[in-house]
């Protein structure tokens, strides 16, 4: 009984300090994460790269697009080359929206000069062997300008994206509200225009923040509209269309022309995350993430670095969800001790710890994630479907999680993000630490706490479906389906529906990895009967499972 009310008393303080935290959840990615207008993330050796909007063109690493490291600015706000103030008079040193491409054995790194409200502005473009500045190779050599404005001029020289076509070709688009968005090809090999003088207008009516992606026989271009630049007032959100010609025109789902102020929405202000803008798209070993800035509403406005994770539908259109994990059943692994979580007793009572313990199958070893919006989930137990709960509600590293009635609190929120290698990281929306398995231990019955992140494998979680699909028998359905070539090179390989063909409806095909993680998910046409599916998945072992509405086809399939 005492101990009842000494556990309501501490969970009464909890509450009182929860109040202040109740609009401060986590952020769940750690670090440096302030920027504006970030670049397409790059990988350079083992790590990852982004620049943005800054003096001298403001830049920064991570080893597991988690945490972030601010780096060495390319150059600096009083030594940059000196041809810029030569296009751009009053240019002071602080370089905008810079966008980084890897080609011809080289880092092109594309960047904008410009005044505040003026079209005077110029791209210039600089070039590395390496993006770091601890390799006896890294050097920036600048290679001048690409394409400039003046007030004569239709476009506004800012604001660089860089793509390839289906051909190879490479193409270059840019510009603001004066003028729109262009399109101009680039020469390949020194990265400037083919002929300065053949563009393209692609959309208009105050948009800026250009970015195309090829995809299954589209080219789809990004945009922004609305108002950057003014912290929680701002209204920026990001529209898309699609072209068959890397030229246009693009058309938004309804068929309006991005020229005439089309453009589909397809991210825009949700919870902290306000006035969302500057597309990158990057993509490794079969997951696509869609970087970003966003003005953090709980941070007054501060512009960060977001990412959320882009798929492409059926229909081959784009979409954009916080959200990593689908809702689900799960068991959740820890990387360093093989040990999943466990409502340790088994009951599934209130005040039960939640600990590591050895997988055996039980239904406390189970637990349904609940996605809550905006990244952030509710975790139940499958046993007696009491919530993971952050004890008192404290944000403190040290403190520990237990089984609770679900409140709908902070303290049973949890943001969940994933790391390069495919593990998840699990941050207590009560502040900005991490789940992890305290001290690193290896030992059955360890409750699980709080702590600041550091990257250990005893903070990353490996989370899996209830039923295995590499555990299940496969299933044959399906009849006729066959996979070829079988092992797959760089996870590409052909699926022939054969027989299955006949069945009704669309088809979807998913690669799972061995720990029964969905790595791939494409979904084809009902009339497509030969399926080219490409992965990009390293060696390995994964499952392949074709469904359509007559049922389901499994084979397993290595990679090399």
């Amino acid at each position: 009984m005492l101990h009842s009310l000494l556990l309501r008393a501490g969970r009464l303080a909890g509450l009182v300090l929860l109040l202040g935290w109740l609009v401060t959840p986590a952020l769940a990615l750690q670090g440096a994460l302030g920027i504006h207008d970030p670049s397409t993330i790059v990988k350079s050796g083992s790590k990852y790269w982004v620049f943005g909007t800054g003096d001298g063109i403001a830049c920064k690493y991570s080893t597991d697009l988690i945490n972030w490291t601010d780096a060495p600015s390319v150059y600096t706000k009083t030594a940059y080359p000196g041809w810029i103030n030569g296009k751009v008079p009053g240019f002071a040193g602080t370089f905008w929206a810079p966008e980084c491409r890897y080609l011809n054995g080289k880092y092109y790194l594309y960047y904008s000069c410009s005044t505040f409200g003026s079209q005077v502005s110029t791209i210039g473009l600089a070039t590395t062997p390496t993006l770091d500045a601890t390799d006896p190779a890294y050097k920036w050599t600048d290679q001048g300008e690409v394409i400039s404005s003046n007030t004569t001029t239709v476009a506004n020289a800012i604001d660089p994206a860089i793509f390839t076509d289906a051909s190879s070709n490479l193409w270059l688009s840019y510009g603001s509200y004066f003028g729109g968005i262009r399109i101009t090809q680039l020469d390949a090999t020194t990265g400037k225009p083919l002929n300065v003088a053949t563009q393209y207008t692609v959309a208009n009516g105050g948009v800026e923040a250009s970015y195309v992606a090829y995809n299954n026989g589209f080219y789809y271009l990004f945009v922004n509209r609305g108002t950057c630049c003014n912290g929680v007032s701002s209204t920026y959100y990001i529209q898309v269309g699609r072209s068959a010609s890397p030229t246009g025109p693009y058309l938004d789902q309804t068929g309006k022309d991005l020229n005439a102020n089309g453009g589909t929405t397809l991210l825009s202000s949700a919870a902290r995350y306000v006035g969302p803008g500057h597309t990158g798209i990057f993509t490794e070993n079969g997951v696509t993430y869609f970087s970003h800035h966003y003005y953090d509403g709980y941070d007054n406005g501060a512009p960060k670095l977001g990412l959320a994770q882009l798929t492409w539908a059926a229909s081959g259109w784009p979409t954009v969800s916080r959200d990593w994990l689908d809702a689900g059943r799960y068991t959740l692994k820890n990387q360093n001790s093989g040990l999943v979580w466990d409502a340790w007793g088994c009951t599934g009572v209130s005040g039960q710890l939640v600990a590591q313990g050895t997988p055996s199958g039980l239904t406390c070893q189970q637990w349904n994630l609940t996605p809550l919006g905006a990244g952030a989930y509710k975790i139940t137990n499958a046993l007696g479907g009491l919530a993971t709960d952050v004890i008192g509600c404290l944000p403190d590293a040290g403190t520990k999680l237990q089984l609770y009635a679900s409140n709908g609190l902070v303290c049973q929120q949890y943001v969940v993000e994933r790391a390069s290698d495919g593990t998840f990281i699990f941050t207590s929306a009560t502040g900005n630490n991490v789940v992890e398995v305290p001290n690193c231990s290896t030992t059955p019955g360890q409750q699980l706490g709080l702590w600041t992140y550091n990257g250990f494998g005893c903070q990353r979680w490996i989370p899996a479906l209830v039923t295995n699909p590499l555990a299940a028998a496969r299933a044959q359905s399906l009849a006729g389906v066959s996979i070829y070539p079988v092992p797959a090179q760089a996870g590409r390989f052909t699926v022939e529906l054969g027989g299955a063909a006949g069945v009704g409806g669309s088809t979807v095909v998913e690669v799972v990895n061995s720990q029964g993680q969905a790595v791939y998910q494409r979904q084809f046409d009902p009339q497509q009967t030969t399926l080219a599916v490409e992965t990009g998945l390293s060696a390995g072992i994964y499952l392949v499972r074709v469904r359509r509405e007559g049922g389901i086809f499994t084979q397993k399939v290595s990679v090399f």
